[in-house]
């Protein structure tokens, strides 16, 4: 068994470090030493003994809605699992394996204009996403690049841009708003759940395509995961709010044209409203392990299940 040759200070200055790195002069970070000693460091410790046990790549699931900070989460995760355990972590987004912005044009005239707008299950590639966890986990090993996606510009970086993965990772940070999202009974989807589904989707056939897609194909993807974990946010109205936020930091970064408004966010997110709605209802109880996260945007508490 790997022996932790950290005492829990250092891991401590590389933790305040990045989240330095992470805070603005409007958006600083609150409770960090607490979420530091009762979420971040017990949940490295259980994701080592799973992976001791196993004694192969683990795949963690980090799923959220948008804005319940997986990108960051992930980030701390490795430094902790890096620094405690020496375990070599690969993240990866599912942001990343969108399809094409003229994939999508095909897509949209083919099967529903709604599906141009990258979000939904259909909108990624999900062969491609497939196949490089199934890599990633290979005994044998060998080089190779997953795909990087630019939101600004919506739409996937050229090749040379990708994330080269030159070591076979031991933890694979899998997140995604949707990672883990199960399909929906079929009665569920005649009601139209806000007003994107009921003036654009009369007919229900994005709903139903989309839902295809949970059943199959990205039931497949979501089967590889070891360990599912759960950000449940307090309510659904956090989306828009924290969506928001990320548009907002966004726009001071990156110089792409794709950056959205407050009007342009809220019909955004009703793409994502019927599934994030459900996953908040179904998942605290199918996840391995829950984080509460509350109205100041903190982790809150964590439970094992």
């Amino acid at each position: 068994m790997r022996t932790n040759f950290l005492d829990n200070s250092k891991i401590k200055k590389q933790y305040l470090k990045f989240i330095r790195s992470q805070e603005t002069t409007k958006d600083t970070f609150r409770q960090k030493i607490k979420q530091l000693d009762t979420i971040y460091i017990p949940l490295c410790d259980l994701i080592f003994k799973k992976f001791h046990k196993r004694k192969n790549t683990q795949i963690i699931g980090l799923s959220g809605s948008q804005g319940s900070g997986k990108s960051t989460i992930s980030k701390i995760l490795k430094i902790i699992l890096k620094e405690k355990y020496k375990l070599n972590v690969t993240i990866i987004s599912i942001d990343d394996f969108y399809k094409t912005l003229e994939e999508r044009k095909k897509m949209s005239k083919k099967i529903s204009d709604l599906f141009f707008t990258r979000g939904v299950p259909g909108t990624h590639d999900t062969r491609l996403l497939y196949n490089s966890l199934k890599k990633l986990k290979r005994k044998n090993f060998r080089p190779f690049s997953i795909p990087k996606f630019d939101k600004s510009k919506d739409n996937r970086c050229d090749k040379n841009h990708w994330l080269k993965i030159k070591k076979k990772p031991d933890i694979i940070i899998f997140e995604g708003w949707c990672v883990g999202a199960k399909s929906q009974p079929k009665n569920s989807l005649i009601n139209p759940i806000n007003e994107l589904e009921r003036k654009q989707d009369k007919y229900l056939i994005w709903r139903k395509k989309v839902n295809l897609e949970l059943k199959g194909e990205y039931k497949k993807i979501f089967d590889l995961i070891n360990l599912l974990i759960f950000l449940k946010i307090p309510s659904f109205k956090y989306v828009y709010m924290w969506r928001a936020l990320q548009e907002k930091k966004l726009r001071t970064s990156s110089k792409g044209n794709k950056i959205m408004n407050n009007i342009q966010i809220k019909r955004f997110i009703m793409f994502y409203e019927r599934i994030t709605r459900d996953m908040l209802k179904t998942l605290p109880m199918k996840s391995k392990v829950l984080i509460s996260i509350d109205e100041s945007h903190c982790l809150h508490s964590m439970k094992v299940n």
